[in-house]
Parts: C-alpha cells; sequence; structure tokens
C-alpha cells in the first residue's frame, strides 16, 4: 500500500536487488489519487532511479514493481490481499493515515475513520460501498483472505513512527473488532506485524528530472525518482509466510529496533522538521538552503545534542551518524523541498520533538532545543496557506486566537498534556516569539 516516490526508491529498490528477485513482484497500490499507478501501468510497472550524487547521476531502470493500481480499485487490492501467493504487505501510507491520537490508538472519532467503522460494521452505506482509508481496506482485505483460507502473512510497516509495527498492529486491530471479533482473533493468530526503520532521502519528482532522464537514457519515462546513493533498512519482525532476501541489498535484521527508530526518527527526521519550519520562516525552500543558515544549522546541531542524550546503544555510533547527515542534507543536488516535508506536522513532531522533550524534562533538562522545534511549527502555521495536516481544522481553529491563548489550543492539537504543563507552555511561548522577526532562532 503506497506507491509514492520513496517506495519505489525504497522497498521496490530492495526488492529489485534482492538475490531471488526473479520469485518475486510487487502489486503496488496508491494512496489519494490515481495518477502515479496510470502513469506507471502504461510503462508496465517500469520506472528509472536516479542516484543524484555531487559527482554525478546514475540511472537504473526497476522491474519490480509488476503491477500498479489505483487505491481505490478496492476489489482487486481484497483479491490480491486473499491470494494464496501474496505473503506481505508493505505500507508506506504516511504518518497521518494511521489516524493516531494522542494515547497512540486508533482515533475513532476521525471522520473517515468514523465512516469506514460505521461501514465495516455494516451500520452505514449501500452495500456496494467500500472503505476509504488505508487501514479500513487493509482489514477489508484480511478479513477475504481469512475466508478464503489462505494462510498467515506479513504485514511490514514503513512509515516514520516509533515502534510502527506495533502502531500498525493496534490500528489494523481497532479496526478488524468493529468488523467482528472473530477478525480481529484470525489477526492476531495469523498476520505478523513487523517494524523497521527506513531511510534514503527521495525529494518529489520534478519535470526537469523527466527531462533528465530523457537526456540522459533515450526514452521517456513519466514516473523516474530521483534519489540519494544512501540507503538504509532496518527490520524486526517474523515473515510467517516468506520474504525476498532484501539482505542481499544491505537490508539488516534485528531482534530489538527501537534505538535505530529512535536514532533515525530524532536525528534524520527530527532535524528535517526543524528545517522545515524554521526555514521556510526565514525564506529558504530546501533542505540544503536551510542548513547552510548558521541560525538553522546551530538549532539542529543542538537538538542532535538533545536527542543524543537520550539514544541507547554504543553500536548506533552517533557522531559518524550526525557526519553523514550534514553531508547528505548538504546535498545541494537533491532539491529536497522544506515544504514536502513540513506537511502533517501534528502527526510528525509527536514522533520527532515530543519524546525528545520529555525525556530531557524528566532527565532535570530544560528541552529547549526540542522545544523551539515546536515553536517554530507554531510560527509556521500562522504564516502557512492550505496547510496540509490531518488536525487542520482545530489548528486553524487556534489560529483565530492569540497570544498564550492560540499557543496552549496549538499544544493541544499534539498533546493535551503539554498544554497543561506550565512550565513548557511559558518555554515554548518565549522561543515563539524569538520567529516574529523573520524567523530568528536564537
Amino acid at each position: 500500500m503506497g506507491l509514492g516516490a520513496f517506495h519505489r526508491s525504497h522497498q521496490a529498490w530492495y526488492t529489485q536487488h534482492a538475490g531471488d528477485a526473479a520469485d518475486w513482484g510487487i502489486a503496488a497500490f496508491t494512496g489519494r489519487r490515481p495518477d502515479a499507478a496510470e502513469v506507471l501501468a502504461a510503462q508496465d510497472g517500469l520506472y528509472t532511479v536516479v542516484e543524484r550524487a555531487d559527482a554525478g547521476d546514475s540511472f537504473e531502470v526497476i522491474a519490480s514493481i509488476v503491477e500498479a493500481v489505483d487505491g481505490a480499485d478496492v476489489d482487486r487490492f481484497v483479491e490480491l490481499v486473499a491470494a494464496p501467493l501474496t505473503s506481505l504487505i508493505t505500507l508506506t501510507i504516511t504518518e497521518a493515515a494511521y489516524r493516531l491520537g494522542v494515547d497512540g490508538k486508533l482515533d475513532s472519532r476521525a471522520p473517515d475513520v468514523a465512516a469506514d467503522l460505521a461501514l465495516l460494521s455494516g451500520g452505514a452505506g449501500p452495500a456496494s460501498s467500500k472503505p476509504t482509508t488505508p487501514l479500513g481496506r487493509l482489514v477489508l482485505g484480511l478479513a477475504a483472505r481469512r475466508d478464503s483460507d489462505a494462510g498467515p502473512l506479513a504485514v511490514v510497516c514503513c512509515d516514520n513512527l516509533s515502534n510502527n509495527g506495533t502502531v500498525a498492529r493496534s490500528a489494523v486491530m481497532g479496526m478488524a473488532k468493529a468488523f467482528d471479533a472473530g477478525l480481529a482473533a484470525w489477526v492476531d493468530a495469523n498476520v505478523s506485524f513487523v517494524s523497521t526503520s527506513v531511510d534514503r532521502i527521495t525529494p518529489r519528482t520534478t519535470d526537469a528530472d523527466i527531462d533528465a532522464v530523457a537526456a540522459a537514457c533515450g526514452y521517456r519515462d513519466e514516473s523516474p525518482v530521483v534519489t540519494e546513493p544512501f540507503h538504509n533498512w532496518v527490520l524486526s519482525g517474523g515473515f510467517p509466510a516468506g520474504r525476498p532476501r532484501w539482505e542481499d541489498a544491505g537490508a539488516v535484521f534485528v531482534d530489538e529496533i527501537e534505538p535505530y527508530e529512535n536514532r533515525k526518527l530524532w536525528l534524520l527526521n527530527g532535524a528535517h522538521s526543524l528545517l522545515a519550519y524554521a526555514g521556510q520562516l526565514r525564506g529558504y525552500k530546501t533542505v540544503a538552503e536551510a542548513l547552510a543558515d548558521d541560525s538553522c544549522r546551530r538549532a539542529v546541531e543542538d537538538f542532535w545534542d538533545e536527542a543524543a542524550a537520550n539514544l541507547d546503544g554504543a553500536d548506533l555510533h552517533i557522531p559518524e551518524y550526525r557526519a553523514a547527515l550534514l553531508e547528505r542534507f548538504g546535498n545541494s543536488r537533491i532539491a529536497h523541498h522544506l515544504a514536502q516535508i513540513a506537511m502533517d506536522g501534528s502527526a510528525k513532531l509527536r514522533m520527532r520533538a515530543l519524546p525528545v522533550l520529555r525525556a530531557e524534562r524528566a532527565a532535570g533538562r530544560s528541552g529547549q532545543a526540542a522545544a523551539r522545534m515546536i515553536a517554530a511549527w507554531s510560527a509556521y502555521t500562522a504564516t502557512a496557506t492550505g496547510l496540509q495536516d490531518p488536525q487542520a481544522a482545530n489548528i486553524a481553529a487556534a489560529n483565530l486566537l492569540s497570544g498564550r491563548a492560540r499557543l496552549e489550543a496549538l499544544l493541544d492539537v499534539l498533546d493535551p498534556e503539554l498544554s497543561a504543563d506550565s512550565g513548557i507552555v511559558e518555554l515554548i511561548a518565549g522561543l515563539s516569539e524569538t520567529f516574529a522577526d523573520a524567523g530568528h532562532l536564537s
């Protein structure tokens, strides 16, 4: 589930490079729109991965996607999930698609979730209606697999969430229980939820990228993917129906994934969010541009210091990881747009800023660097137009207020515990004021 650029630069790339790649194929379903499936289907699933480094570009045609399908074609999705040859389902559906509440559980009050829950339980909609959320569609597919006695399989979460396999399981089980208790029991006994840490910077493809492939390769690819040479995949969990030999392409399988997840979520994704909000307030458009600003760079380094103080594991090689991130972020040939990273901020900050802030406060420290990220987000929401966020309505309502009332309402969107803690509110309020003057980070 998920046919975006990242899935194609990462999971599909790893499958192409598995030692037993000839035995595997991906049926990939889009999320919000059919466009990507239509373009890729017209190319028989083939597309070009462009690895963009300072030294130049390299090009490779990827053939691991054997079927590209509009996500709205729920019948085809259900048919494939129920097929005995289907062994695993990867989820690359963005953090917001899990519709988590601040308690980490499925937010059954979200309108689209509530509609799917009613539909799955038979309480609303015509018989021809189909679920619209990825979770609802997945649960419908798993019900069909149970009914067809096709056997167990793995669900592999590839989104930037802490303990993402556990999160996916919680969300799916929340939906399944609305379908019927028997399905929830079957899922519990037959579906493995694999946690992963995924890492490969992959910006949105532009028309210039399409033209560059045509010029270099001599063919017209309407759906190339541009990415960095670096790639990393750490997985933890079982695969009861088998899997490709992703380790041949460099994937790592571990028993305990949390330290790797946190290293990536806090150091890479956290820095991205900080740069996305602070950088745009200072007039920058890409990660490389924002990082070149001394104030933004200093804010990132300060946040990394706080995050690193709360990361366990000598084998995480934090200094080397930080140095590599600076090099990757500074790759000016990868135009990673801050506006793209800034989307779904309320969901992302719960995973990237809040854990570090809480850990720092629990240790008796201020958590100022993590709080600065939240302050930057707060300032950004006041200036952004067409904000894409699962809590966009609540954020808009908060922005109708002013002063401390506005900030408390925004913090309540992230976590009510934040708005109830006067010390945190005062800390973030003080930092927010520094953004009033062209986004200064002092």
